[in-house]
């Protein structure tokens, strides 16, 4: 089953975090890891790396803390799990380089590509605003739905 690492849950858990409090200047870490029972030592970790690919800004100083870098309608689910957990590939054989073993008989590979592809795609299309404001998405989602039922 493909799943997220803990490290990339929490890395999508403290952005959306950040997300929901544009009122302030930066966020703690601290107050992150309350806020969801993260590991603080872990969570620095995440957020520093999330600093470094230039999806967050940290502030440093009494009142330092962390904040996006650009609006959450702008930061895609993808962008956080890639900065953390790397390329997304869900079988070994669909790898960087595009080779395994057994390429020249393979008879799944392509198939499993489409896969891959697609939910890369879908964590592409997930804005971090859109886990901040679910409610709204499914109120936008159900007014489309209602749309096409009218047609």
């Amino acid at each position: 089953m493909l799943r997220l690492t803990k490290k990339a849950d929490y890395g999508l858990l403290a952005v959306k975090f950040l997300a929901e409090h544009p009122e302030s200047a930066s966020q703690s870490a601290k107050d992150i890891a309350e806020a969801y029972h993260i590991p603080l030592q872990l969570l620095a970790k995440i957020l520093q790396r999330l600093t470094k690919v230039g999806l967050l800004r940290s502030h440093a100083g009494m009142n330092g803390g962390y904040a996006l870098s650009r609006d959450p309608r702008e930061i895609t689910a993808f962008e956080v799990i890639h900065a953390i957990d790397g390329p997304l590939f869900i079988t070994s054989c669909i790898t960087i380089s595009g080779s395994c073993d057994l390429n020249d008989i393979c008879t799944i590979k392509e198939p499993l590509r489409r896969v891959n592809d697609s939910i890369s795609e879908l964590l592409k299309s997930i804005r971090i605003s859109d886990l901040v404001d679910a409610n709204t998405a499914n109120r936008r989602h159900q007014g489309a739905s209602d749309l096409v039922m009218i047609h």
